[in-house]
């Protein structure tokens, strides 16, 4: 506002331009599949699959929920794809090669989470995405707006698997995104 009570031209340009999305974080079941229905994903724009439950399945098992996933049509992105917690938890068992291969063949994102307790990919695996094309996208995994200072941690590990703005998905606007890859 100026000093007359009146936004700037400035303020009300950008927020003509601010686009809100509808996204969600969904859990993918120890047994496979995702833990909301179908119709409710097809309504959001935006749906992160993700394991948190059954990480000490069998490496073909949590493969297989992760592959199914990514084969459904309304998952976009595969959040934290190794689930480690640094100095907590490792890895689960998981065929990365194979859920690389998936997400070229179906146009899925992957997942870096800049958590400085996650860093999930690490900077091979993300390298590795890079060379098959696989947009990768950099979230804050934040619960709070403090929380979203962790990007900067994000980037870092970005830039040491080499990857530029261009490997990354969240540098674009919105209709640039939609289009990817």
């Amino acid at each position: 506002m100026n000093g007359r009570g009146v936004a700037s031209t400035t303020l009300v340009d950008a927020l003509r331009r601010l686009v809100i999305l509808k996204g969600i974080e969904c859990d993918i079941l120890e047994q496979g599949g995702m833990d909301l229905p179908d119709d409710c994903l097809a309504e959001a724009d935006w749906v992160l699959a993700s394991v948190h439950y059954g990480q000490k399945q069998p490496r073909q098992q949590i493969t297989d929920r992760i592959l199914g996933a990514i084969a459904n049509p309304n998952v976009d992105c595969i959040a934290h794809p190794t689930g480690r917690l640094i100095n907590r938890r490792k890895e689960y068992a998981v065929d990365l090669e194979a859920v690389y291969e998936a997400a070229a063949r179906h146009h899925k994102f992957l997942e870096l989470n800049a958590s400085p307790k996650r860093l999930d990919l690490n900077d091979i695996h993300c390298a590795a995405a890079k060379q098959l094309g696989i947009p990768i996208v950099i979230s804050t995994d934040a619960h709070s707006v403090e929380g979203l200072n962790a990007m900067r941690y994000g980037i870092l590990q970005a830039r040491r698997a080499g990857l530029t703005a261009q490997d990354v998905a969240n540098t674009r606007p919105w209709p640039e995104i939609q289009k990817l890859p």
